[in-house]
């Protein structure tokens, strides 16, 4: 029984390292916007997948060691992990709490990109029209994009040895 187990948790540390790789990774890729300054993240929309596929505590994980390889790597600073974490928190939460129905997946997102554009505008002092105003179309593309990366994710995974880490919350 202990080699199972030994073997369960070198397969889960061995998820959450690939996961916070994938995170971190997709968060250097952007989409231009029409104006500058309203690029669009990848990692958001892939991190609501991740979420959603496996559950709240692993994605959370993932999330803050994506955000320690990220500043180590010089590619973002204390505020954008601080925004991010908030962004972590808020949608992995909405997922955690309500599940993974198509309007919450595709919320979560937005309102996690909200949230965190107004813990933004505290610390620097910039006003939350123009933050909100400068993430709208990441807020868009993430809002249309989130479900169906979540559900590719799924199908994926479900064609591994990692089956049994996906979480189906068919709540909402």
């Amino acid at each position: 029984m202990r080699e199972i187990s030994m073997y369960s948790k070198s397969r889960d540390i061995t998820l959450v390292a690939i996961l916070a790789v994938v995170i971190a990774i997709s968060g250097t890729f952007k989409l231009p916007g029409l104006i500058p300054g309203t690029e669009f993240q990848m990692s958001a929309p892939i991190a609501i997948g991740i979420c959603a596929t496996f559950g709240f505590k692993r994605y959370i994980t993932a999330g803050v060691l994506a955000s320690v390889i990220n500043l180590l790597m010089g590619t973002h600073t204390i505020l954008n992990v601080i925004v991010a974490m908030v962004f972590r928190i808020v949608a992995g939460s909405i997922i955690g709490y309500l599940g993974t129905g198509l309007i919450i997946v595709s919320m979560a997102g937005p309102i996690g990109t909200i949230v965190g554009r107004v813990a933004m505008s505290y610390i620097v002092g910039t006003p939350i029209k123009v933050l909100l105003a400068a993430a709208l179309p990441g807020m868009i593309y993430t809002l249309l994009s989130s479900y169906f990366i979540y559900k590719a994710i799924d199908k994926i995974v479900k064609k591994t040895p990692y089956k049994n880490y996906n979480k189906n919350l068919n709540i909402g």
